[in-house]
C-alpha cells in the first residue's frame, strides 16, 4: 500500500512550487514531449492498479483510492450517469483522458444552459508522477477562504475562473492564475449544485486528470494529478 504524507497548508504551496521546479529541471533537452507523455500514461496506468492510500503525517488515512475499476462512457450512461463506489468504478472519458468517480451527485439543480453560479470547491490535489500531495484547501487554514469558481454554462460548454476576493484560495495562490483546470469542469454535466447545509448533500467527485486537462504547471511539466473535489453553491 502506498502511503504519502502532507503537512500544514502553507508548506503545501511551498512544496508545490519546489516540486514543479524539480519537474522542469528533470525534463532534459533529450526527453521529447512524446516521451514525457508516455511516462505520464505509464504513471496513470500504474495508479489505476495500485492500492494507493493518502495519509497524513500522523499516519491517519485521509483517502483510500484503492484498485480502480474502469468503465466505459457507454456503461456510465446505462447506469444513469453514475459510478458504483462499492466497486470503485471510474468512468473513462476517452476523448479527454479523464477518469471520474461520482461519490455523491449532490442535491438541488444542475447548472443549466444560460445559467451562472459561484461554486465553492474544496479539494485535495495529488501529483501522480511524484506520488505526493501537491496542494489542498480542505484544511482549517482555508476554512474561510476556499477556492470559489465563477462558472457559466453555454449550451453545455462550461467556462470558469477562480474568484480572487480575500486573496483567493489555494489553487490561485499556488499557481498564480485564475484559470480553472478544464478537468474540474467535466463533472458539472452530471452533478447537482445546491446550497447544502450538510456534508451528505454536497456533491463530491474523484478525478484523474492528464496534463492536457490540468492546471498550468501540470501542462508545462507534463504530469497527471488525482483530485478529490467537493462542489457547493455559495450561500
Amino acid at each position: 500500500m502506498m502511503k504519502k504524507s502532507f503537512s500544514a497548508l502553507t508548506p503545501y504551496i511551498l512544496y508545490a512550487a519546489a516540486a514543479i521546479a524539480v519537474l522542469f529541471t528533470s525534463c532534459s533537452d533529450n526527453e521529447s514531449y512524446a516521451e514525457q507523455k508516455e511516462k505520464e500514461r505509464d504513471a496513470i496506468n500504474s495508479f489505476l492498479s495500485r492500492d494507493v492510500a493518502i495519509v497524513n503525517r500522523e499516519g491517519d488515512t485521509l483517502l483510500h483510492v484503492g484498485h480502480i475499476n474502469v468503465i466505459t462512457e457507454e456503461q456510465f450512461l446505462r447506469q444513469d450517469s453514475t459510478t458504483d463506489v462499492a466497486k470503485n468504478e471510474y468512468v473513462l472519458f476517452s476523448g479527454k483522458g479523464i477518469y471520474m468517480q461520482i461519490v455523491r451527485k449532490g442535491v438541488g439543480p444542475k447548472l443549466e444552459s444560460g445559467q451562472s453560479k459561484r461554486i465553492i470547491t474544496r479539494y485535495l490535489e495529488f501529483n501522480i508522477l511524484t506520488d505526493s500531495v501537491q496542494t489542498s484547501n480542505d484544511v482549517l487554514y482555508y476554512s474561510t477562504t476556499p477556492d470559489i469558481m465563477e462558472v457559466s454554462n453555454s449550451y453545455g460548454t462550461f467556462t470558469a475562473s477562480f474568484n480572487t476576493e480575500n486573496g483567493g484560495g489555494a489553487m490561485y495562490r499556488a499557481y498564480n492564475s485564475t484559470e480553472v483546470p478544464a478537468g474540474w469542469l467535466v463533472p458539472l454535466s452530471y452533478i447537482h449544485i445546491g446550497r447544502q447545509t450538510s456534508a451528505e448533500g454536497i456533491a463530491k467527485v474523484r478525478l484523474i486528470i492528464p496534463h492536457s486537462q490540468g492546471q498550468s504547471a501540470a501542462r508545462q511539466g507534463v504530469y497527471p494529478c488525482f483530485y478529490e473535489i467537493k462542489y457547493q453553491e455559495t450561500r
